[in-house]
Protein backbone atom coordinates (compact mmCIF):
# COMPACT_ATOMS: atom_id res chain seq x y z
CA UNK A 1 0.00 0.00 0.00
CA UNK A 2 1.46 3.16 -0.78
CA UNK A 3 1.38 6.29 1.61
CA UNK A 4 -1.05 7.93 -0.81
CA UNK A 5 -3.61 5.79 0.16
CA UNK A 6 -3.17 6.12 3.61
CA UNK A 7 -5.57 8.31 5.12
CA UNK A 8 -3.96 11.04 7.86
CA UNK A 9 -5.29 9.09 11.11
CA UNK A 10 -4.37 6.05 9.73
CA UNK A 11 -0.42 6.91 9.30
CA UNK A 12 -1.07 8.92 12.78
CA UNK A 13 -1.95 5.82 14.22
CA UNK A 14 0.96 4.35 12.83
CA UNK A 15 3.54 6.54 13.80
CA UNK A 16 1.92 6.43 17.45
CA UNK A 17 2.49 2.76 17.66
CA UNK A 18 5.52 2.81 16.84
CA UNK A 19 7.48 5.34 18.77
CA UNK A 20 9.95 2.51 20.21
CA UNK A 21 11.29 2.56 16.88
CA UNK A 22 10.50 6.22 15.89
CA UNK A 23 12.69 7.97 19.10
CA UNK A 24 16.35 6.44 18.31
CA UNK A 25 18.13 5.85 21.32
CA UNK A 26 22.14 6.11 22.06
CA UNK A 27 24.17 3.52 19.72
CA UNK A 28 23.57 -0.02 19.54
CA UNK A 29 27.38 -0.91 19.66
CA UNK A 30 29.66 -0.80 22.73
CA UNK A 31 32.87 -0.06 20.76
CA UNK A 32 31.04 3.60 20.20
CA UNK A 33 31.27 4.20 24.13
CA UNK A 34 34.20 2.51 24.57
CA UNK A 35 36.06 4.90 21.34
CA UNK A 36 34.46 7.76 23.16
CA UNK A 37 36.01 7.08 26.89
CA UNK A 38 38.23 9.82 28.34
CA UNK A 39 41.85 8.39 27.13
CA UNK A 40 43.15 8.19 30.93
CA UNK A 41 40.11 6.04 31.97
CA UNK A 42 40.54 2.48 32.97
CA UNK A 43 38.70 1.09 30.69
CA UNK A 44 40.45 2.27 27.83
CA UNK A 45 43.50 1.22 29.08
CA UNK A 46 42.54 -2.59 28.90
CA UNK A 47 43.43 -4.88 25.94
CA UNK A 48 40.52 -4.81 24.26
CA UNK A 49 41.91 -4.51 20.56
CA UNK A 50 43.03 -7.10 17.99
CA UNK A 51 44.65 -6.14 14.76
CA UNK A 52 41.53 -3.68 13.88
CA UNK A 53 40.18 -1.27 16.21
CA UNK A 54 37.02 -2.16 15.35
CA UNK A 55 36.37 -5.40 16.79
CA UNK A 56 37.17 -6.17 20.72
CA UNK A 57 39.68 -9.20 21.43
CA UNK A 58 38.95 -11.82 24.21
CA UNK A 59 41.53 -13.37 26.58
CA UNK A 60 40.56 -14.93 30.36
CA UNK A 61 42.46 -17.21 32.78
CA UNK A 62 42.06 -21.02 33.31
CA UNK A 63 40.69 -20.31 36.49
CA UNK A 64 38.40 -18.04 35.24
CA UNK A 65 36.96 -20.23 32.47
CA UNK A 66 37.18 -23.28 35.09
CA UNK A 67 34.78 -21.01 37.12
CA UNK A 68 32.75 -19.88 34.53
CA UNK A 69 31.94 -23.30 33.48
CA UNK A 70 31.36 -24.65 36.97
CA UNK A 71 29.06 -22.02 37.39
CA UNK A 72 27.20 -22.09 34.55
CA UNK A 73 26.39 -26.03 35.43
CA UNK A 74 25.01 -25.36 38.50
CA UNK A 75 22.49 -22.59 37.18
CA UNK A 76 21.84 -25.31 34.12
CA UNK A 77 20.75 -27.61 36.72
CA UNK A 78 18.88 -25.14 38.81
CA UNK A 79 17.07 -24.39 34.93
CA UNK A 80 16.79 -28.44 34.92
CA UNK A 81 15.05 -28.52 38.22
CA UNK A 82 13.03 -25.33 38.15
CA UNK A 83 11.30 -27.20 34.80
CA UNK A 84 9.03 -29.14 36.98
CA UNK A 85 7.67 -26.58 38.27
CA UNK A 86 4.76 -24.24 37.21
CA UNK A 87 6.79 -20.83 36.63
CA UNK A 88 9.19 -22.83 33.93
CA UNK A 89 6.51 -22.03 31.06
CA UNK A 90 8.07 -18.73 28.97
CA UNK A 91 6.82 -15.39 30.67
CA UNK A 92 6.62 -16.65 34.06
CA UNK A 93 7.21 -13.59 36.65
CA UNK A 94 9.72 -14.03 38.76
CA UNK A 95 9.39 -15.61 42.02
CA UNK A 96 10.71 -12.53 43.97
CA UNK A 97 8.33 -8.91 43.96
CA UNK A 98 8.86 -5.97 42.20
CA UNK A 99 10.61 -4.24 44.74
CA UNK A 100 12.70 -7.17 46.05
CA UNK A 101 13.96 -7.58 42.87
CA UNK A 102 14.69 -3.96 41.90
CA UNK A 103 16.79 -3.73 45.77
CA UNK A 104 19.34 -5.71 44.48
CA UNK A 105 21.72 -6.28 40.61
CA UNK A 106 21.72 -10.51 40.12
CA UNK A 107 25.10 -11.52 38.33
CA UNK A 108 25.43 -10.70 34.60
CA UNK A 109 26.74 -13.98 34.24
CA UNK A 110 24.91 -15.41 31.47
CA UNK A 111 21.78 -18.17 32.00
CA UNK A 112 22.46 -21.64 30.53
CA UNK A 113 19.59 -22.08 28.02
CA UNK A 114 18.55 -24.79 25.38
CA UNK A 115 19.62 -23.20 21.75
CA UNK A 116 17.29 -21.27 19.44
CA UNK A 117 15.79 -23.53 16.74
CA UNK A 118 13.18 -22.53 14.08
CA UNK A 119 9.79 -22.84 15.19
CA UNK A 120 10.49 -21.16 18.56
CA UNK A 121 9.73 -17.69 19.68
CA UNK A 122 13.18 -16.72 17.66
CA UNK A 123 13.09 -17.79 13.90
CA UNK A 124 15.15 -17.22 10.80
CA UNK A 125 14.66 -14.76 7.73
CA UNK A 126 16.66 -13.66 5.03
CA UNK A 127 20.64 -12.85 5.28
CA UNK A 128 21.91 -9.34 5.10
CA UNK A 129 23.88 -8.99 2.20
CA UNK A 130 26.27 -6.28 3.85
CA UNK A 131 28.33 -6.29 6.72
CA UNK A 132 27.34 -3.47 9.44
CA UNK A 133 27.76 -1.69 12.38
CA UNK A 134 26.36 1.55 13.62
CA UNK A 135 23.55 1.52 10.94
CA UNK A 136 20.21 2.67 11.19
CA UNK A 137 16.75 0.71 10.66
CA UNK A 138 13.59 2.59 10.18
CA UNK A 139 10.51 0.75 9.61
CA UNK A 140 8.84 2.50 6.48
CA UNK A 141 4.75 3.12 6.29
CA UNK A 142 4.25 0.78 3.79
CA UNK A 143 5.76 -1.86 6.46
CA UNK A 144 8.91 -2.46 4.97
CA UNK A 145 12.24 -1.82 6.96
CA UNK A 146 15.12 0.63 5.60
CA UNK A 147 18.78 -0.01 6.44
CA UNK A 148 21.53 2.24 5.81
CA UNK A 149 24.91 3.49 6.64
CA UNK A 150 27.41 2.29 8.67
CA UNK A 151 30.91 1.06 8.91
CA UNK A 152 33.01 -2.29 8.39
CA UNK A 153 36.13 -2.41 7.90
CA UNK A 154 36.59 0.48 5.75
CA UNK A 155 35.24 3.94 5.07
CA UNK A 156 31.73 5.03 6.59
CA UNK A 157 28.87 3.12 4.29
CA UNK A 158 27.38 5.01 1.77
CA UNK A 159 24.95 1.58 1.28
CA UNK A 160 21.37 1.40 2.12
CA UNK A 161 18.98 -1.93 1.42
CA UNK A 162 15.21 -2.70 1.95
CA UNK A 163 14.09 -5.59 3.91
CA UNK A 164 10.29 -6.77 2.75
CA UNK A 165 8.22 -8.86 5.46
CA UNK A 166 5.95 -10.14 3.31
CA UNK A 167 8.90 -12.09 1.11
CA UNK A 168 11.49 -11.83 3.63
CA UNK A 169 14.25 -10.50 2.06
CA UNK A 170 16.74 -7.28 1.56
CA UNK A 171 17.26 -5.53 -1.61
CA UNK A 172 19.88 -3.02 -2.17
CA UNK A 173 18.07 0.92 -2.52
CA UNK A 174 19.80 4.01 -3.55
CA UNK A 175 23.13 5.02 -1.67
CA UNK A 176 23.41 8.09 1.72
CA UNK A 177 24.78 10.70 -0.51
CA UNK A 178 28.29 10.22 2.01
CA UNK A 179 29.07 7.53 4.21
CA UNK A 180 27.61 8.06 7.98
CA UNK A 181 27.88 5.94 11.13
CA UNK A 182 25.44 6.23 14.18
CA UNK A 183 23.67 8.50 12.23
CA UNK A 184 19.58 9.08 13.47
CA UNK A 185 17.02 8.23 11.20
CA UNK A 186 13.85 9.43 11.24
CA UNK A 187 10.15 8.16 9.93
CA UNK A 188 8.55 11.45 8.82
CA UNK A 189 4.72 11.68 8.53
CA UNK A 190 5.09 11.94 4.84
CA UNK A 191 6.71 8.39 4.57
CA UNK A 192 10.50 10.21 4.00
CA UNK A 193 12.73 8.98 6.18
CA UNK A 194 15.30 12.00 7.36
CA UNK A 195 18.84 11.18 8.38
CA UNK A 196 20.73 13.42 10.41
CA UNK A 197 24.65 13.75 11.66
CA UNK A 198 26.78 11.21 12.63
CA UNK A 199 29.94 9.97 14.01
CA UNK A 200 33.82 10.69 13.29
CA UNK A 201 33.89 14.83 13.31
CA UNK A 202 30.54 15.31 14.12
CA UNK A 203 28.61 15.80 10.51
CA UNK A 204 27.00 18.83 9.84
CA UNK A 205 24.68 17.41 6.81
CA UNK A 206 21.23 15.57 6.91
CA UNK A 207 19.36 14.22 4.02
CA UNK A 208 16.14 12.44 2.91
CA UNK A 209 15.38 8.86 2.00
CA UNK A 210 11.79 8.81 -0.17
CA UNK A 211 11.06 5.26 -0.81
CA UNK A 212 8.55 6.16 -3.47
CA UNK A 213 12.18 6.97 -5.35
CA UNK A 214 14.30 4.41 -3.52
CA UNK A 215 17.27 7.70 -3.20
CA UNK A 216 18.87 10.18 -0.98
CA UNK A 217 18.67 13.72 -1.46
CA UNK A 218 20.23 16.76 0.48
CA UNK A 219 17.77 18.53 2.54
CA UNK A 220 19.00 21.42 4.82
CA UNK A 221 21.74 21.82 7.41
CA UNK A 222 21.81 21.18 11.41
CA UNK A 223 23.10 24.77 12.56
CA UNK A 224 25.67 22.41 14.13
CA UNK A 225 27.47 19.14 13.07
CA UNK A 226 25.95 16.51 15.35
CA UNK A 227 26.87 12.85 16.90
CA UNK A 228 25.26 10.13 19.23
CA UNK A 229 22.61 12.81 19.43
CA UNK A 230 18.78 12.38 19.63
CA UNK A 231 15.98 12.56 16.58
CA UNK A 232 12.50 12.98 17.76
CA UNK A 233 9.35 13.26 15.48
CA UNK A 234 7.09 15.25 16.94
CA UNK A 235 3.44 15.16 16.67
CA UNK A 236 3.25 18.19 14.57
CA UNK A 237 5.58 17.05 11.96
CA UNK A 238 8.47 18.48 13.28
CA UNK A 239 11.93 16.45 14.42
CA UNK A 240 13.39 17.72 17.39
CA UNK A 241 17.10 17.13 17.23
CA UNK A 242 18.68 17.57 20.30
CA UNK A 243 22.48 17.33 22.03
CA UNK A 244 25.67 15.53 20.75
CA UNK A 245 28.79 15.69 20.91
CA UNK A 246 29.91 18.75 22.61
CA UNK A 247 26.49 20.94 22.44
CA UNK A 248 23.77 20.98 25.04
CA UNK A 249 21.82 22.89 21.88
CA UNK A 250 18.74 21.65 20.39
CA UNK A 251 16.78 22.28 17.36
CA UNK A 252 13.74 21.62 15.20
CA UNK A 253 13.88 20.37 11.28
CA UNK A 254 10.32 21.70 9.56
CA UNK A 255 9.60 18.97 6.88
CA UNK A 256 7.53 21.71 4.69
CA UNK A 257 10.49 23.80 4.46
CA UNK A 258 12.88 21.40 4.41
CA UNK A 259 15.52 23.79 7.41
CA UNK A 260 16.75 23.60 10.58
CA UNK A 261 15.97 26.30 13.23
CA UNK A 262 17.31 26.56 16.92
CA UNK A 263 15.25 26.17 19.58
CA UNK A 264 15.53 26.10 23.42
CA UNK A 265 18.90 24.69 24.93
CA UNK A 266 19.44 21.86 27.59
CA UNK A 267 21.08 22.40 30.66
CA UNK A 268 24.39 20.87 30.08
CA UNK A 269 25.96 18.97 27.36
CA UNK A 270 24.47 15.53 26.75
CA UNK A 271 24.99 12.39 24.43
CA UNK A 272 24.12 8.58 24.53
CA UNK A 273 21.43 9.81 26.15
CA UNK A 274 17.62 9.05 24.99
CA UNK A 275 14.78 10.75 23.88
CA UNK A 276 10.79 9.81 24.30
CA UNK A 277 8.10 11.18 22.90
CA UNK A 278 5.05 10.97 25.83
CA UNK A 279 1.71 11.06 25.08
CA UNK A 280 1.57 14.72 26.10
CA UNK A 281 3.61 15.62 23.24
CA UNK A 282 6.44 16.96 25.63
CA UNK A 283 10.09 14.93 25.38
CA UNK A 284 11.45 13.11 28.00
CA UNK A 285 15.49 13.60 27.73
CA UNK A 286 17.47 11.17 30.06
CA UNK A 287 20.61 10.24 31.41
CA UNK A 288 23.43 9.81 28.91
CA UNK A 289 26.93 11.51 28.84
CA UNK A 290 28.28 15.21 29.84
CA UNK A 291 31.38 17.07 29.68
CA UNK A 292 32.88 19.10 32.02
CA UNK A 293 34.98 22.71 31.50
CA UNK A 294 38.38 20.33 30.97
CA UNK A 295 39.42 18.03 28.27
CA UNK A 296 38.53 14.66 29.54
CA UNK A 297 36.11 16.14 32.62
CA UNK A 298 33.18 13.62 31.47
CA UNK A 299 30.53 11.62 33.49
CA UNK A 300 27.30 9.89 33.00
CA UNK A 301 24.44 11.76 34.47
CA UNK A 302 20.94 10.82 36.79
CA UNK A 303 19.58 13.61 35.59
CA UNK A 304 16.38 14.33 33.22
CA UNK A 305 14.79 17.12 31.36
CA UNK A 306 11.95 17.23 29.37
CA UNK A 307 10.94 19.36 26.30
CA UNK A 308 8.14 21.86 25.68
CA UNK A 309 7.09 22.05 21.75
CA UNK A 310 4.44 24.72 23.09
CA UNK A 311 7.28 26.95 24.62
CA UNK A 312 10.34 25.24 22.48
CA UNK A 313 12.28 25.29 26.16
CA UNK A 314 13.90 22.52 28.55
CA UNK A 315 13.05 22.21 32.20
CA UNK A 316 14.39 20.06 34.88
CA UNK A 317 12.21 16.39 36.13
CA UNK A 318 12.89 14.04 38.23
CA UNK A 319 16.68 12.39 38.56
CA UNK A 320 16.82 8.45 37.93
CA UNK A 321 18.98 6.58 41.01
CA UNK A 322 21.98 6.02 39.01
CA UNK A 323 23.50 7.07 36.27
CA UNK A 324 23.15 5.87 32.70
CA UNK A 325 24.42 5.98 29.47
CA UNK A 326 23.45 4.04 26.44
CA UNK A 327 20.52 2.78 28.19
CA UNK A 328 17.11 2.41 26.51
CA UNK A 329 13.72 4.24 26.99
CA UNK A 330 10.21 2.78 26.16
CA UNK A 331 6.72 4.49 26.48
CA UNK A 332 4.37 2.35 27.89
CA UNK A 333 1.00 2.04 27.28
CA UNK A 334 -0.01 3.50 30.32
CA UNK A 335 2.04 6.62 29.66
CA UNK A 336 4.69 5.47 31.95
CA UNK A 337 8.52 4.89 30.43
CA UNK A 338 10.68 2.58 31.03
CA UNK A 339 14.32 2.74 31.54
CA UNK A 340 16.55 -0.15 31.51
CA UNK A 341 20.36 -1.32 31.86
CA UNK A 342 23.23 1.18 30.22
CA UNK A 343 26.54 1.65 31.31
CA UNK A 344 28.54 4.10 33.41
CA UNK A 345 32.20 5.52 32.36
CA UNK A 346 32.43 6.66 36.57
CA UNK A 347 32.77 3.10 37.39
CA UNK A 348 36.27 1.70 37.56
CA UNK A 349 35.22 -1.25 36.25
CA UNK A 350 32.40 -0.09 33.61
CA UNK A 351 29.60 -1.11 35.26
CA UNK A 352 26.79 -2.09 33.73
CA UNK A 353 23.69 -1.88 35.82
CA UNK A 354 20.65 -4.41 35.32
CA UNK A 355 18.37 -2.69 36.97
CA UNK A 356 15.51 -0.86 35.46
CA UNK A 357 13.22 2.72 36.29
CA UNK A 358 10.09 3.58 35.68
CA UNK A 359 9.41 7.35 35.06
CA UNK A 360 5.75 9.07 35.81
CA UNK A 361 5.15 11.99 33.77
CA UNK A 362 1.98 12.73 36.08
CA UNK A 363 4.50 12.91 39.14
CA UNK A 364 7.50 13.97 37.41
CA UNK A 365 9.47 10.88 38.94
CA UNK A 366 11.66 8.18 38.76
CA UNK A 367 10.84 4.75 40.36
CA UNK A 368 12.80 1.31 40.37
CA UNK A 369 10.89 -1.77 39.07
CA UNK A 370 12.42 -5.47 38.33
CA UNK A 371 15.90 -5.80 37.10
CA UNK A 372 17.28 -7.78 34.00
CA UNK A 373 18.72 -11.11 34.30
CA UNK A 374 21.97 -9.48 33.11
CA UNK A 375 23.17 -5.55 32.85
CA UNK A 376 22.93 -4.94 29.12
CA UNK A 377 24.57 -2.07 26.88
CA UNK A 378 23.99 -1.56 23.59
CA UNK A 379 20.57 -3.81 23.92
CA UNK A 380 17.32 -2.58 22.23
CA UNK A 381 13.78 -2.69 24.13
CA UNK A 382 10.52 -2.98 21.75
CA UNK A 383 7.35 -2.24 22.94
CA UNK A 384 5.25 -5.98 21.56
CA UNK A 385 1.14 -5.48 20.42
CA UNK A 386 0.45 -6.96 23.80
CA UNK A 387 2.08 -4.84 26.41
CA UNK A 388 4.77 -6.15 26.60
CA UNK A 389 8.51 -4.76 26.20
CA UNK A 390 10.99 -7.21 24.08
CA UNK A 391 14.41 -6.55 25.70
CA UNK A 392 16.75 -8.52 23.05
CA UNK A 393 20.84 -8.80 22.56
CA UNK A 394 23.51 -6.01 23.55
CA UNK A 395 26.67 -6.74 25.80
CA UNK A 396 27.82 -7.25 28.98
CA UNK A 397 30.59 -4.77 29.50
CA UNK A 398 32.02 -6.93 32.69
CA UNK A 399 32.31 -9.87 31.10
CA UNK A 400 32.50 -8.70 27.37
CA UNK A 401 30.58 -11.13 26.02
CA UNK A 402 27.26 -10.70 23.39
CA UNK A 403 24.34 -11.10 24.83
CA UNK A 404 22.66 -14.11 23.27
CA UNK A 405 19.06 -14.57 25.06
CA UNK A 406 16.14 -12.39 25.04
CA UNK A 407 13.48 -11.04 28.12
CA UNK A 408 10.72 -9.85 28.24
CA UNK A 409 9.29 -7.20 30.55
CA UNK A 410 5.58 -7.06 31.98
CA UNK A 411 4.64 -3.38 32.97
CA UNK A 412 1.23 -5.28 34.89
CA UNK A 413 4.08 -7.39 37.46
CA UNK A 414 6.92 -4.95 37.36
CA UNK A 415 9.24 -7.90 36.35
CA UNK A 416 11.44 -9.35 33.54
CA UNK A 417 11.21 -13.17 32.58
CA UNK A 418 13.81 -14.99 30.47
CA UNK A 419 12.17 -16.37 27.46
CA UNK A 420 14.63 -17.98 25.12
CA UNK A 421 18.09 -17.79 23.12
CA UNK A 422 18.57 -15.74 20.05
CA UNK A 423 19.82 -17.55 16.69
CA UNK A 424 22.96 -15.59 17.18
CA UNK A 425 24.13 -13.64 19.51
CA UNK A 426 24.04 -9.98 18.66
CA UNK A 427 26.56 -7.43 20.61
CA UNK A 428 25.12 -4.51 18.35
CA UNK A 429 21.47 -5.08 17.43
CA UNK A 430 18.70 -3.32 15.92
CA UNK A 431 14.86 -4.14 16.58
CA UNK A 432 11.63 -2.91 14.67
CA UNK A 433 8.27 -3.96 15.18
CA UNK A 434 6.58 -4.87 11.71
CA UNK A 435 3.06 -4.47 10.95
CA UNK A 436 2.11 -8.34 11.88
CA UNK A 437 3.38 -7.74 15.63
CA UNK A 438 6.37 -9.86 14.89
CA UNK A 439 9.60 -8.05 15.60
CA UNK A 440 12.37 -7.99 13.01
CA UNK A 441 16.18 -8.43 14.98
CA UNK A 442 19.06 -7.63 12.89
CA UNK A 443 22.87 -7.06 14.69
CA UNK A 444 26.30 -8.89 14.14
CA UNK A 445 28.43 -10.56 16.58
CA UNK A 446 30.60 -7.55 17.55
CA UNK A 447 33.21 -9.12 19.27
CA UNK A 448 34.18 -11.81 16.52
CA UNK A 449 33.35 -9.44 13.70
CA UNK A 450 31.28 -12.23 12.67
CA UNK A 451 28.47 -12.46 9.34
CA UNK A 452 25.66 -10.66 10.34
CA UNK A 453 22.24 -11.58 11.47
CA UNK A 454 18.86 -11.58 11.49
CA UNK A 455 15.89 -13.31 12.60
CA UNK A 456 12.28 -13.16 13.10
CA UNK A 457 10.64 -12.58 17.08
CA UNK A 458 6.98 -14.36 17.64
CA UNK A 459 4.61 -13.66 19.94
Amino acid sequence: MSTQQLSEDEIERRLRSLSADLNPVAPRDIYAYIRALPAEHPIRGRSWGSSTHRAFGRSASVAVVCASLFLVAIIALSLVLRSAGPSSAPGAPASASPSASASAEPSSTPLAAASATPGGPFTPTGAMPEYRLGYTATLLLDGRVLIAGGFADGPDLTTAEIYDPATGAFSPTGSMTIGREYPTATLLKDGRVLIVGGDGAPIDTAELYDPATGKFSRTGSPTVGRRFHSATLLKDGRVLIVGGGETSTAELYDPATGKFSRTGSMAGIRYFHTATLLADGRVLIVGGRTAGPGAGLENDVASAELYDPATGKFRSTGSMARPREGHTATLLPDGRVLVAGGFSITSANGDTPSSAELYDPATGTFSPTGSMATGRIGHTATLLTNGLVLVAGGLTSDSKQSIGWAELYDPARGSFSQIGNLLQKCGAVSANLLADGRVLLLGSDTWASGPPSAELYNP
